[in-house]
């Protein structure tokens, strides 16, 4: 359910679709139906299951720190720091870059800050939930 999702930009609305998914699974797990009314809680401390929206948080943050420490000029640092130059913008809002959720967690210089490996780790924790409050 979660492959690739280091490299997914997430929204609110994915956030929901994925855990809506997973208290279905979760649900079947334990041979429960919706009509028998048991919380959200109560069936994550059955089957002790880790919340999907913090492990893809996670994950992702550690895949951001992996790019950010990239020496030689791959394609995957590339493409995280590429800005198109030329073309017109589509109308509305423009689309969730997955560079956004970092840059709006840890600001611009996030890249920098990642270079240190151990205290990338350290501020992962928290950061992690303050991410998921705000997706």
């Amino acid at each position: 359910m979660t492959y690739g999702c280091q490299t997914w930009s997430m929204t609110k609305a994915v956030g929901q679709k994925l855990r809506v998914a997973q208290r279905a699974m979760e649900r079947k797990m334990l041979r429960l139906k919706l009509t028998d009314k048991i919380s959200c809680k109560e069936i994550r401390n059955k089957t002790q299951v880790s919340d999907i929206a913090q492990y893809i948080a996670k994950q992702k943050w550690k895949w951001a720190g992996h790019v950010a420490r990239l020496q030689d000029n791959r394609w995957t640092l590339r493409v995280t720091e590429w800005q198109p130059r030329n073309g017109k913008r589509s109308r509305g809002r423009q689309a969730r870059r997955w560079r956004d959720d970092i840059v709006s967690t840890m600001g611009n210089t996030w890249t920098r800050e990642a270079k240190d490996k151990e205290e990338w780790r350290r501020g992962a924790e928290g950061l992690i939930l303050q991410w998921m409050d705000g997706a």
